[in-house]
């Protein structure tokens, strides 16, 4: 597969992981996670991790897998190699993009960053982390046939890069506080 193709299955293959954060930011608000608890004095994870907003990015993040499978046939002929999404892969992808967000929340409280303060590193790939784990514990073989490892590898440089910039497109139409 050429370096174009190997972009292509890689950005498609992590659609659904991508989505559930911005998912999240349009659609959630309401009553945080962590009720308004702290632990040592500090919050558990901060009024920017709603259920609503974690169940619409959930639900966003799937429903763009199921999306995805039914225009494959259309477009598979044009990119080789582009997964079908596995039923458990396309709850587990954007199921474990928020997870991994609300960790970094977690780690961000426990190191005293407030909410929206920038964790270079974290914040780029912590949602990658959490997406790749859930999906290589509940739906290995889909995870071993999809995420070879020149996949991976791009999946890595991209994936910060993209992060960087739609974050600055949503600061620039002020759906964001910050930059990052």
């Amino acid at each position: 597969m050429d370096i174009v193709g190997v972009l292509a299955v890689a950005f498609w293959a992590m659609l659904p992981a991508y989505v559930p954060n911005n998912a999240a930011v349009l659609l959630g608000g309401g009553p945080p996670i962590d009720g308004g608890r702290t632990w040592n004095g500090k919050r558990i994870l901060g009024d920017g991790k709603t259920w609503l907003g974690t169940a619409s990015g959930i639900a966003a993040g799937a429903v763009l897998a199921l999306l995805l499978n039914a225009v494959h046939p259309a477009v598979s002929g044009a990119v080789a190699g582009l997964p079908r999404f596995s039923l458990v892969a396309a709850i587990t992808l954007p199921t474990g993009a928020l997870l991994g967000d609300i960790a970094a929340s977690f780690l961000k409280r426990r190191t005293g960053r407030e909410r929206g303060a920038a964790f270079p590193g974290i914040d780029q790939l912590d949602f990658v982390v959490g997406a790749l784990g859930l999906t290589v514990l509940f739906a290995p073989e889909w995870f071993a046939g999809t995420f070879t490892l020149p996949i991976l590898a791009v999946v890595l440089v991209i994936t910060p890069v993209l992060h960087v910039g739609t974050n600055l497109v949503a600061y620039k139409l002020s759906l964001k506080s910050e930059p990052w």
